[in-house]
């Protein structure tokens, strides 16, 4: 009798996150990255499906970092694609610690998470499929101290 309260309480739980999940949200997704060393030879791979191509929409980099990580800032390469079209590369550089070397992120035990803008007001050309990559770009391969890296896309409110 008391598991079927314990598991009540966690599906009613569980529903109450579910229905608040905000409805501009097209894909909000983190990979865990093999034990912490993210190596530019495995990127974060995406498909993201646009059902309507009027809005514009936002396009962010979640991170998370240990402690441990030692550097102050990230490269990485952003590439997408759709289409058939050629895919595009941009690169970017995300600060993640001021000069004295406190963490810019919320920290979290010896975790730092970060959300970075890719693209703000980004319009897709046209409804499909989007493939979409983030590789580090970073000189140290792996690079070391990476818990986790994602992708969210979202209409830009």
């Amino acid at each position: 009798m008391k598991n079927l309260k314990v598991f009540i309480i966690f599906t009613v739980i569980a529903a109450v996150f579910s229905a608040c999940a905000d409805p501009n949200t097209l894909l909000d997704e983190n990979k865990a990255i093999p034990n912490h060393n993210w190596a530019y030879t495995d990127p974060l791979k995406y498909n993201v499906k646009i059902d309507d191509a009027t809005p514009l929409y936002n396009i962010y980099l979640n991170l998370r970092v240990t402690g441990d990580y030692k550097y102050s800032n990230i490269f990485v390469i952003f590439r997408r694609a759709g289409h058939g079209k050629k895919a595009q590369a941009t690169r970017y550089e995300f600060k993640l610690a001021k000069p004295d070397g406190e963490w810019l992120g919320a920290g979290s035990g010896n975790l730092y998470s970060y959300r970075f803008v890719l693209l703000k007001g980004y319009k897709f050309p046209e409804k499909g499929i989007y493939h979409i990559e983030i590789e580090q770009n970073m000189r140290d391969n792996p690079l070391r101290e990476v818990s986790d890296a994602g992708l969210c896309v979202e209409k830009a409110k």
